[in-house]
């Protein structure tokens, strides 16, 4: 039986800009337009618009929702101010993750909570089971599409179809209600490539005018389309960790170096407290690093990696980097090997192959 993959506002606008979709968690989008490497480039020198309306929304309100996100998330969510945004880490009680995810401070007591589209029914049940008195959760991911723009020429181009000053909205920022080609659209500073940039939450009608308003506004600017792979290329050159390869249930965030978003000094305990004090205070066992190959050849996902003939982790997400042109990868390793500069073996198919643990992010801008 051929499965039924679910499809955003945009997907008829896919094919008129040569877009070739794939199954991506249960989604048909698009991986590519024209080349994930020209995608890619363009984003770095200019500017590229996805649409991420894959993504899952949550709002979570009422009078104990303050002290119930602090109970579900190892940040501390009592730093938010309205209009504030925030990077956490949902876990489960062995320190694993449920999901990372971004909380955007709406109003006291109102909170839209940014999830993987993969995890949002598993979120949604984890949240469920867990929900205290004075808090209302809701699913809105069918009220919500979004877009990201993103790139140096981000700004210049968004500012052109508003009267909004957009250098107000500052990094992990946002704003509400701003119009856009007439359509009301909560604007955010945030992104996951690594570029200065914005991503934009509106209904779905106002979505599809918005794309391509967007991309006509960008074009003597040099603004592409862009799809996943570039995506992908993007946020892992800037060290950017994805769920399913860098988190999981059974990679916590400290493991894969995530400790910022892990406040263990909070006053309020969290799901998964104690397992992740245990790890800080005990270190540990494995570490996410970044690898180069010295030989040739890309290190790809699952690839086992060696240490005098011992097998001491595998790669979490490998490429060839369009920005370095190198051969690069994460690794999730023994912590006692994971030593920048330390050379170890990756098993290329049959194959083993010298690469050198590097310092990661691969790229700043």
């Amino acid at each position: 039986m051929t499965k039924t993959l679910k499809r955003t506002v945009l997907f008829e606008q896919y094919a008129k800009h040569g877009g070739k979709t794939i199954d991506f968690g249960g989604w048909d989008l698009p991986v590519q337009f024209t080349s994930i490497k020209a995608e890619h480039e363009a984003v770095r020198t200019r500017a590229g618009l996805f649409d991420v309306s894959h993504m899952g929304e949550i709002l979570v309100t009422g009078k104990g929702s303050l002290p119930y996100l602090q109970k579900m998330m190892t940040n501390d969510v009592s730093k938010l101010n309205i209009g504030q945004a925030q990077y956490t880490a949902m876990c489960y009680e062995n320190g694993g993750t449920v999901d990372d995810l971004l909380i955007y401070k709406r109003d006291e007591d109102n909170y839209l909570l940014v999830v993987n589209a993969s995890n949002l029914e598993k979120d949604l049940d984890w949240m469920n089971d867990h929900i205290t008195e004075d808090v209302v959760i809701e699913d809105q991911s069918s009220d919500y599409a979004l877009l990201a723009l993103q790139g140096p020429r981000a700004e210049a181009i968004l500012q052109s179809l508003t009267t909004e000053p957009l250098n107000e909205i500052k990094f992990f920022r946002f704003k509400e209600d701003v119009e856009i080609c007439g359509q009301k659209v909560l604007i955010s500073r945030t992104g996951y490539t690594g570029e200065d940039g914005f991503e934009l939450y509106a209904s779905p009608t106002s979505i599809v005018v918005l794309w391509e308003a967007i991309l006509m506004a960008g074009e003597n600017e040099g603004l592409v389309p862009a799809g996943l792979g570039a995506r992908d290329t993007l946020r892992f050159e800037a060290g950017l960790p994805l769920y399913g390869q860098e988190l999981s249930e059974e990679i916590t965030p400290l493991e894969a170096g995530l400790g910022f978003v892990v406040k263990l000094n909070k006053k309020e305990d969290f799901i998964g407290k104690e397992a992740l004090r245990e790890q800080k205070e005990n270190g540990v066992l494995r570490k996410l690093v970044g690898i180069e190959m010295i030989d040739k050849g890309i290190p790809r996902t699952g690839y086992q990696v060696f240490l005098n003939n011992e097998a001491i982790g595998e790669v979490t997400t490998g490429t060839q980097s369009p920005t370095l042109n190198k051969n690069i990868g994460f690794a999730l390793l023994k912590s006692e090997y994971a030593t920048e500069g330390t050379e170890v073996i990756v098993q290329v198919r049959k194959r083993q192959l010298k690469a050198v643990i590097v310092k990661t992010p691969f790229y700043k801008r």
